[in-house]
Protein backbone atom coordinates (compact mmCIF):
# COMPACT_ATOMS: atom_id res chain seq x y z
CA UNK A 1 0.00 0.00 0.00
CA UNK A 2 1.29 3.44 -0.92
CA UNK A 3 1.83 5.75 1.54
CA UNK A 4 -0.67 8.04 0.15
CA UNK A 5 -3.08 5.57 0.33
CA UNK A 6 -1.90 4.65 3.75
CA UNK A 7 -2.85 8.50 5.01
CA UNK A 8 -6.06 8.36 3.14
CA UNK A 9 -6.93 4.96 5.41
CA UNK A 10 -6.28 6.67 8.10
CA UNK A 11 -7.99 10.22 7.42
CA UNK A 12 -10.54 8.07 6.50
CA UNK A 13 -10.73 6.25 9.86
CA UNK A 14 -10.23 9.06 11.91
CA UNK A 15 -13.10 11.00 10.46
CA UNK A 16 -15.26 8.16 10.79
CA UNK A 17 -14.45 7.72 14.73
CA UNK A 18 -14.47 11.39 15.20
CA UNK A 19 -18.43 11.06 13.60
CA UNK A 20 -18.90 8.12 15.49
CA UNK A 21 -17.70 9.73 19.08
CA UNK A 22 -19.31 12.36 18.43
CA UNK A 23 -22.50 10.99 17.81
CA UNK A 24 -22.47 8.20 20.66
CA UNK A 25 -21.75 11.15 23.07
CA UNK A 26 -24.29 13.88 22.09
CA UNK A 27 -26.85 10.42 21.60
CA UNK A 28 -25.93 9.47 25.03
CA UNK A 29 -26.19 12.70 26.51
CA UNK A 30 -29.66 13.92 25.49
CA UNK A 31 -30.84 10.32 26.26
CA UNK A 32 -29.46 11.37 29.89
CA UNK A 33 -31.06 14.41 29.85
CA UNK A 34 -27.91 15.96 30.40
CA UNK A 35 -26.83 19.25 28.84
CA UNK A 36 -23.82 19.56 27.64
CA UNK A 37 -22.77 21.93 30.73
CA UNK A 38 -24.04 18.95 32.89
CA UNK A 39 -21.82 16.92 30.90
CA UNK A 40 -19.06 18.96 31.06
CA UNK A 41 -19.64 19.40 35.15
CA UNK A 42 -19.83 15.61 35.65
CA UNK A 43 -16.68 14.85 33.22
CA UNK A 44 -14.68 17.88 34.50
CA UNK A 45 -14.20 19.63 31.64
CA UNK A 46 -16.00 22.58 29.85
CA UNK A 47 -19.50 22.78 28.13
CA UNK A 48 -17.40 24.52 25.34
CA UNK A 49 -14.84 21.27 25.26
CA UNK A 50 -17.81 19.02 25.13
CA UNK A 51 -18.93 21.16 22.16
CA UNK A 52 -16.01 20.82 20.41
CA UNK A 53 -16.16 17.26 20.69
CA UNK A 54 -19.95 16.68 19.42
CA UNK A 55 -19.13 19.26 16.18
CA UNK A 56 -16.17 17.05 15.74
CA UNK A 57 -13.43 19.41 16.23
CA UNK A 58 -11.31 18.02 19.13
CA UNK A 59 -10.70 14.60 19.64
CA UNK A 60 -10.51 13.92 23.65
CA UNK A 61 -7.40 12.20 25.10
CA UNK A 62 -7.66 8.68 26.77
CA UNK A 63 -8.27 10.02 30.18
CA UNK A 64 -10.82 12.40 28.84
CA UNK A 65 -12.73 9.31 27.24
CA UNK A 66 -13.03 7.33 30.38
CA UNK A 67 -13.96 10.33 32.09
CA UNK A 68 -16.86 10.99 29.42
CA UNK A 69 -17.46 7.38 29.49
CA UNK A 70 -18.02 7.97 33.35
CA UNK A 71 -20.42 11.27 33.35
CA UNK A 72 -22.45 8.98 30.70
CA UNK A 73 -22.60 5.62 32.77
CA UNK A 74 -21.38 3.59 30.14
CA UNK A 75 -18.13 1.67 29.35
CA UNK A 76 -15.57 3.73 27.47
CA UNK A 77 -15.37 1.48 24.14
CA UNK A 78 -19.28 2.13 24.06
CA UNK A 79 -18.01 5.99 23.24
CA UNK A 80 -17.48 3.69 19.69
CA UNK A 81 -20.28 1.67 19.37
CA UNK A 82 -21.43 1.75 15.81
CA UNK A 83 -25.27 0.04 16.84
CA UNK A 84 -27.45 1.99 18.82
CA UNK A 85 -27.34 1.39 22.76
CA UNK A 86 -29.34 -1.41 23.76
CA UNK A 87 -30.55 0.59 27.02
CA UNK A 88 -31.62 3.35 24.87
CA UNK A 89 -33.95 1.03 22.74
CA UNK A 90 -35.19 -0.65 25.60
CA UNK A 91 -36.45 2.98 26.81
CA UNK A 92 -37.53 3.93 23.79
CA UNK A 93 -40.42 0.62 24.04
CA UNK A 94 -40.94 0.71 27.25
CA UNK A 95 -41.90 4.37 26.49
CA UNK A 96 -44.21 3.40 23.68
CA UNK A 97 -45.78 0.32 25.93
CA UNK A 98 -46.24 3.16 28.20
CA UNK A 99 -48.02 5.73 26.02
CA UNK A 100 -50.33 2.87 25.13
CA UNK A 101 -51.25 1.76 28.63
CA UNK A 102 -52.25 5.25 29.54
CA UNK A 103 -54.45 5.49 25.91
CA UNK A 104 -55.87 2.39 26.85
CA UNK A 105 -56.75 3.32 30.70
CA UNK A 106 -57.98 6.54 29.17
CA UNK A 107 -60.61 4.35 26.46
CA UNK A 108 -61.68 1.80 29.20
CA UNK A 109 -62.27 4.67 32.21
CA UNK A 110 -64.16 6.48 29.31
CA UNK A 111 -66.86 3.77 28.39
CA UNK A 112 -67.07 2.74 32.05
CA UNK A 113 -68.37 5.91 33.09
CA UNK A 114 -70.86 5.93 29.84
CA UNK A 115 -72.31 2.37 31.13
CA UNK A 116 -72.63 3.69 34.54
CA UNK A 117 -74.27 7.06 32.81
CA UNK A 118 -76.38 4.91 30.90
CA UNK A 119 -77.56 2.52 33.84
CA UNK A 120 -78.43 5.40 36.05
Amino acid sequence: MSIALKELHLYWFMTNLRDLLAKNIKKRRKFLGFSQAVLAEKANTSSHYIAQIEQQKKFPSSEMLERLAAALEIDSPELFASKTFREEAIATVHKSINSQIALLTHTISDQLSELKHFQN
